[in-house]
C-alpha cells in the first residue's frame, strides 16, 4: 500500500476540507476588505444557498462577484451559512413561487420566460426557483446592511479580544504564522 493512502485516507481529506472552511471563514471576517465589502459577499453568497444551486441567475450572481470587489471569502461564507436556511425554507419558497406562476397578470412574463432561448434555461418555471428568487432578492438589501453591523462589531469586539488571548499572541509569534504573513495575499 502506498503511503498517505488507506482506509483513513477519506477522513483525512474530509478533516482537510473543514479546516479550509473554517480558514475560508476566518479569512473573510479578517480580511483586509472593508466590512461592506464582506457583507456584500455575503449577501451575494445567501444565493447559492437559498436557490437551487444550478440555476441561470447563479451563474449571474457568479459573475457579478467574480467582477466586482466584493470579498469572494465572504461570497463562500453567506453560501455555508445560507444552505440549512434554504433548505427550511423551502416549503415557503414553494408557496411564493406557487403564488407567482399562477397569477393571471403574470402569465404573459413567465410565457415570455419559457418561449426565450437562453432565458428559458433559467428554470424559472419551477415553483421552489421563482419563489427562492424573489425571497432572495427581497433580502438581497437588508442582508447587506445586518451582514455589514455583524461585521464591524465582530472586527471590533470579538476579534480585538482574540487578538489578545495568549494562544493567539503565541500562534502569531510563532515562525509558521511570519511564513503565513509573507504568502498572504
Amino acid at each position: 500500500m502506498r503511503a498517505g493512502v488507506g482506509p483513513y485516507a477519506p477522513l483525512i481529506f474530509r478533516d482537510m476540507l473543514i479546516l479550509k472552511f473554517f480558514q475560508t471563514l476566518i479569512k473573510a471576517l479578517n480580511t483586509d476588505g472593508t466590512p461592506g465589502q464582506v457583507a456584500a459577499g455575503m449577501a451575494l453568497g445567501l444565493a447559492f444557498g437559498l436557490t437551487p444551486l444550478l440555476s441561470l441567475h447563479n451563474v449571474v450572481v457568479l459573475a457579478v462577484a467574480m467582477l466586482t470587489t466584493v470579498s469572494f471569502p465572504g461570497v463562500m461564507l453567506g453560501w455555508a451559512l445560507s444552505i440549512p436556511l434554504g433548505f427550511a425554507l423551502d416549503p415557503l419558497f414553494d408557496k411564493v413561487g406557487m403564488a407567482l406562476l399562477t397569477n393571471e397578470s403574470l402569465t404573459p412574463v413567465f410565457v415570455w420566460i419559457v418561449n426565450t432561448p437562453v432565458v428559458s434555461l433559467s428554470r424559472l418555471n419551477n415553483t421552489v426557483v421563482v419563489g427562492s428568487l424573489v425571497c432572495w432578492l427581497l433580502a438581497l438589501i437588508p442582508s447587506y446592511f445586518v451582514f455589514k453591523v455583524l461585521v464591524t462589531r465582530y472586527r471590533a469586539h470579538i476579534y480585538a479580544k482574540l487578538e489578545q488571548t495568549k494562544v493567539f499572541q503565541a500562534i502569531k509569534a510563532s515562525k509558521l504564522y511570519g511564513v503565513y504573513e509573507m504568502f498572504r495575499t
